[in-house]
């Protein structure tokens, strides 16, 4: 099943978020993910496979702080399992994640194709953050 973590606060929410995840590990999962703001704008780190695969992502990186972070375990309906299918899904403004499975997808992504929409992923929930795009 899937998991959604979230921090906005004043300390550092990466660990936090990345501790709620590893609590979420009993669920099954095929990927996991983290969107959250710095100084430079908003970062998305995500990753195939277990939780150990994206702290090591994350490790390689140095000084990484954020008051603001959301955090996903994926278990795959729409989509391969693979990196590019992991959430969070992001724009340039904002990332999103989602539990649950969006029964219009196909269509929705019909319509969304004829605005010349570049989806890169194959699920739905990436559907959803390109409907709010265009609007």
């Amino acid at each position: 099943m899937c998991g959604i973590v979230g921090y906005a606060g004043n300390n550092n929410g990466i660990e936090p978020v990345i501790e709620g995840l590893s609590r979420l590990e009993y669920r099954g999962y095929d990927s996991a993910g983290i969107a959250f703001q710095t100084s430079a704008g908003l970062r998305v780190v995500k990753k195939e496979g277990k939780l150990e695969n994206l702290k090591g992502l994350l490790q390689s990186e140095t000084n990484l702080f954020s008051s603001l972070v959301i955090g996903h375990t994926r278990w795959a309906t729409h989509g391969a399992v693979n990196d590019t299918n992991a959430h969070p899904h992001e724009n340039e403004t904002f990332a999103i994640v989602h539990n649950g499975i969006i029964e219009n997808a196909s269509k929705l992504k019909e319509e969304i194709a004829k605005s010349n929409y570049q989806f890169k992923s194959e699920t739905d929930s990436e559907v959803f953050l390109a409907y709010l795009t265009l609007e």
